[in-house]
């Protein structure tokens, strides 16, 4: 860490060349060597001498454009302001009003093409670590803070949401501080969506999401799972006894890579992977029920952060290799910077410029390889990067156990299927307006469901955006049934 000290100067008493000269603190981590072997969180969080020198970077903007690059427009400012101050339970309560996970997005939310894309300090040199106070804040709120409680006044209206990941649990802790009675239906037996299933511990401890859960449940919320709606229940039959209704169920129907071989033993989408050792702790090994096939060579395929959350669960899990195959270079990759810089400290292998031609299995159906191709980048797609194209005669094979496909999700259609008055696009999506509002009168969707697979930050922004908006379409409205909170 830089020299200097918080102490020596606060809050507005620093100039702004006072605050250019102080360095950006840097992240406790746990050891590459030993984390590479446990599921124990890698960033070990900020102390509070880090964080308010940090905190004292911030330039104060007059017009400050980090808020405009927050989806859920937390008051970056104003919570940052206070923990250069040393005053981290103002901080808190600015934080408790704008996001309803504000330890989860401080954790995983890709801040560096966000707010702190957006930091003006970024321009020079490094931005303001905003992420990494946001987790600061929001642990220490848990450790000093007592829980929230449920707001005094009571609207009468009930709401239902369906799914408890980032933009339903989000919508939800809007709602109940609006005075709404709100339920959540979640299909699986847990709750979380997926920060619990989808990202694993060493990323995102399971604590945690049962920590902002919690706090929900404290506003009021209700969590009922094992309810999969289109199956057990259906959106129409909801909105019966519901005055109005949030969709964010997500979108879970994994991607394959269409080539011979992916029916073998040993092939998994990173979905399942992933949910067999986050969600139903097939890591422990024997202590758990959950099994999961394990390997000395493990092959992942894709370049976003799933793809490395899979490697970095395969090497963990033992695999001495553990290497990500990805068809354009590291430049190309969406993963968060970070993530990759830690998944190479860790001893994953990257193999660039390489698309997959077919899985290959021994007598016994087992995964024994993988037959692959060179690329090169020719001329950009409609994604902006540049397209990779086949090197011919450049096939060659990868010995390995076990492959992993991390190519992203499409929407599962159960809950869509058995609403037809939801209209959808050409990728099943649900089609919404401005407002998160569906076809269907009073129900109302965001996430994944509506964007297709995106970031955990965005479904909450939809989650905010959706909770304004049936707050404003109930003003007119007579509760359906005799208010019960």
């Amino acid at each position: 860490m830089a020299e200097q000290r918080a102490g020596t100067a606060t809050g507005d008493g620093l100039s702004a060349k006072e605050r250019m000269k102080i360095d950006r603190v840097r992240m406790p981590e746990q050891d590459a060597t030993a984390r590479s072997g446990n599921f124990a969180e890698v960033n070990q969080g900020l102390d509070e001498e880090r964080a308010r020198l940090e905190a004292q970077r911030c330039l104060r903007c007059k017009n400050p454009p980090c808020v405009n690059g927050c989806p859920v427009s937390v008051r970056i400012p104003e919570f940052v302001s206070a923990i250069a101050d040393g005053d981290f339970q103002r901080a808190a309560e600015v934080m408790r009003v704008d996001n309803a996970l504000p330890a989860t997005t401080g954790r995983v939310c890709p801040q560096e093409v966000q707010c702190e894309g957006s930091c003006l300090r970024g321009k020079k040199g490094d931005p303001v670590a905003i992420g990494w106070l946001e987790r600061f804040i929001a642990d220490w709120a848990a450790e000093h803070m007592p829980p929230e409680s449920p707001p005094q006044t009571c609207t009468g209206f009930h709401v239902a949401v369906v799914g408890s990941g980032p933009g339903g649990l989000t919508a939800a802790g809007e709602l109940a501080r609006m005075g709404h009675k709100v339920h959540i239906y979640e299909a699986l037996h847990d709750t979380g969506g997926v920060l619990r299933y989808g990202i694993p511990e060493f990323r995102l401890p399971k604590a945690i999401v049962d920590r902002e859960v919690e706090n929900l449940r404290n506003l009021g919320v209700e969590v009922e799972c094992d309810v999969v709606v289109g199956r057990t229940l259906t959106v129409d039959q909801i909105a019966v006894d519901y005055d109005a209704v949030f969709v964010a169920n997500g979108a879970g129907l994994p991607m394959f890579l269409g080539v011979p071989g992916e029916n073998l033993k040993g092939v998994y989408s990173a979905n399942e992977y992933l949910t067999r050792v986050n969600l139903m702790g097939a890591w422990k090994g024997e202590t758990d029920g959950t099994p999961i096939a394990r390997g000395e060579t493990v092959v992942v395929f894709g370049g976003g952060n799933v793809a490395m959350d899979s490697v970095r669960t395969a090497r963990r899990l033992g695999a001495e290799h553990a290497i990500c195959a990805y068809r354009r270079t590291r430049a190309e990759m969406p993963a968060r910077v970070e993530e990759i810089h830690h998944a190479e400290e860790e001893g994953i292998e990257f193999h660039f410029l390489v698309a997959p031609l077919e899985i290959l299995g021994d007598d016994h159906r087992w995964v024994r390889g993988v037959k692959l191709q060179k690329m090169e980048l020719g001329e950009p797609d409609a994604s902006g990067r540049r397209r990779p194209v086949p090197i011919e005669g450049s096939e060659y094979v990868q010995e390995c156990d076990i492959v992993v496909v991390a190519l992203g999700t499409v929407a599962n259609p159960l809950l869509t299927e058995a609403t037809p008055e939801l209209q959808l696009n050409k990728w099943k999506n649900i089609v919404v307006d401005d407002r998160q509002a569906t076809t269907m009168e009073g129900v109302f969707a965001g996430g994944d469901i509506v964007r297709g697979g995106a970031t955990v930050i965005l479904a909450m922004g939809d989650g905010k955006t959706a909770a304004h908006s049936i707050d404003e379409y109930l003003r007119d409205k007579t509760p359906k049934g005799p208010p019960t909170c």
